[in-house]
């Protein structure tokens, strides 16, 4: 393992080139330390890129990275000839905090005795911009709810907090044409909460359940398998679930999960034809449809409507979350079932469910009662449709014809097509080395024939500097050699 040293502001700093830390997180990082202590003051000029470059004996595009990243998260700025300096608004206690709180997930996603990860990596899938939660808010929501509602530290309803129940289904019914009644909203603890009420419920042992393919996480998978369903992979094209197929494998299956707004990851929507297709074949065989809406709420051209809308059925049940929406800290999930299943599923809930944290399940309704879900909504559609297209841009420079990318307006998920040459999952490992989170395509796919790509999650991409500094490091860590 060799090593190259440098000076901040006078001190040596040793960087490890055999560390599992890439030489531009190494940098990035000593740099915020330097800041946080002092060692930097606001408005100091910094070495240039190439001045530090020779003197660590490294590329200047190392450098470059390091500096882009510094520079998207607020502690460095660019002045042109004037050279860079540490950013003057940067109060050192900021730093401190920010500092504290990094080293501290770090140390919490690197335990052995924690299996998530608190603090978002680069690219990482499915996580919403945490830097948008607006908490100033939520803690005076939280602050009122404890003081009006004593009800807040009694045995929960099991089925769900009546209030939220009702804030969830107004929102339906304005944003998913869906027409539902409180009583048929059941408020979970997350998917798998969701999912195994739903399960314990009209699951028997061996039902076939048709599941897209490609799908969502394997997880998922296991988590049906778990249940007593038998799966059946029901490939996806260009217009969502091929339904046809899904009756050729398994005529008379009673479950099929769908996404209706964002299949992921093929990122297709199902087509007017194909929902009208799928809502006929559940009625004729008593199926019910499981219809996914786990981020419609950011298709950034205009939503599509619910399944239940479309057609005038009792065979579909539709799972929301707001993990995606909000935070997935909240850990709710909700679930509307028709009219003739309410009876069940409240004697399964009173069963099988002690129900979830009343106090968030009121500042919840509070948040969507109050117009600010709405807006906030609003605000993140607009948010993420900026940050996609600064990462679409960036890895377009970067990477040339060598990824592709569809023009779906939508999710929190980039697909960047690969040529069927390319070994996505031995290109996710490498990043995965560099602490760069992208997932293989390939593994998505159980029977139809995998197409090669990865998965970039955007959300939490702030900057154009470093969008381009991250597909740099991507770009470095696909090409070195093994």
């Amino acid at each position: 393992m060799s090593s190259a040293e440098f000076l901040l502001s006078g001190r040596a700093v040793s960087l490890l080139e055999g560390s599992d830390e890439p030489l531009y997180r190494q940098i990035y990082e000593r740099f915020r330390r330097a800041i946080a202590n002092g060692a930097y003051a606001p408005g100091m000029r910094v070495p240039s890129v190439r001045n530090l470059a020779s003197e660590l004996q490294i590329s200047r595009g190392t450098v470059e990275m390091a500096y882009d990243l510094l520079i998207g998260d607020g502690y460095l700025v660019a002045r042109g000839q004037a050279g860079t300096v540490v950013s003057p608004s940067l109060a050192a206690g900021q730093v401190h905090d920010s500092l504290a709180r990094a080293t501290e997930a770090r140390a919490v996603s690197r335990s052995p005795d924690h299996g998530a990860q608190t603090a978002p990596q680069p690219f990482q899938v499915g996580l919403p911009a945490l830097d948008q939660f607006p908490h100033k808010l939520w803690a005076t929501l939280v602050t009122r709810q404890a003081r009006m509602q004593a009800q807040h530290f009694a045995y929960p309803n099991p089925s769900g907090y009546q209030p939220l129940r009702e804030a969830i289904a107004s929102h339906l019914q304005i944003s998913r044409g869906l027409d539902c009644q409180p009583e048929q909203v059941f408020v979970m603890s997350g998917y798998r909460g969701a999912m195994s009420l739903l399960a314990r419920t009209l699951l028997r042992p061996l039902d076939e359940f048709w599941l897209e393919d490609p799908c969502l996480r394997p997880s998922r998978r296991h988590l049906f398998a778990e249940m007593g369903a038998r799966l059946i992979p029901v490939p996806v094209d260009k217009e969502g679930l091929c339904v046809a197929k899904g009756k050729e494998l398994a005529p008379h299956a009673r479950f099929a999960l769908v996404s209706r707004t964002h299949q992921g990851p093929a990122r297709v929507s199902l087509s007017i034809e194909r929902r009208l297709e799928l809502i006929g074949w559940a009625q004729q065989n008593n199926a019910f449809i499981i219809e996914d809406d786990y981020d419609s709420e950011f298709r950034y051209d205009g939503r599509l409507p619910a399944l239940a809308s479309f057609v005038k059925t009792d065979n579909v049940l539709f799972v929301g979350t707001f993990s995606k929406a909000l935070s997935p800290a909240l850990c709710l999930t909700y679930l509307v079932v028709p009219k003739p299943l309410v009876a069940r599923f409240d004697e399964s809930c009173t069963r099988l469910h002690d129900g979830s944290p009343v106090l968030i399940q009121g500042v919840t309704a509070d948040f969507i009662n109050q117009g600010y879900f709405a807006r906030h909504l609003k605000k993140m559609r607009q948010v993420y449709s900026q940050r996609r297209e600064m990462v679409v841009q960036s890895m377009r420079a970067t990477f040339g014809d060598r990824m592709h990318f569809d023009d779906m307006p939508c999710g929190l998920t980039l697909l960047a097509g690969l040529d069927d040459s390319e070994d996505d999952l031995h290109l996710a490992q490498k990043a995965k080395r560099h602490r760069l989170a992208v997932e293989a395509l390939s593994v998505r796919y159980m029977d139809a024939p995998p197409q090669k790509g990865l998965l970039l999650g955007f959300a939490n991409i702030k900057s154009e500097s470093g969008a381009l500094a991250l597909s740099r490091a991507l770009k470095q860590a696909l090409d070195e050699s093994d």
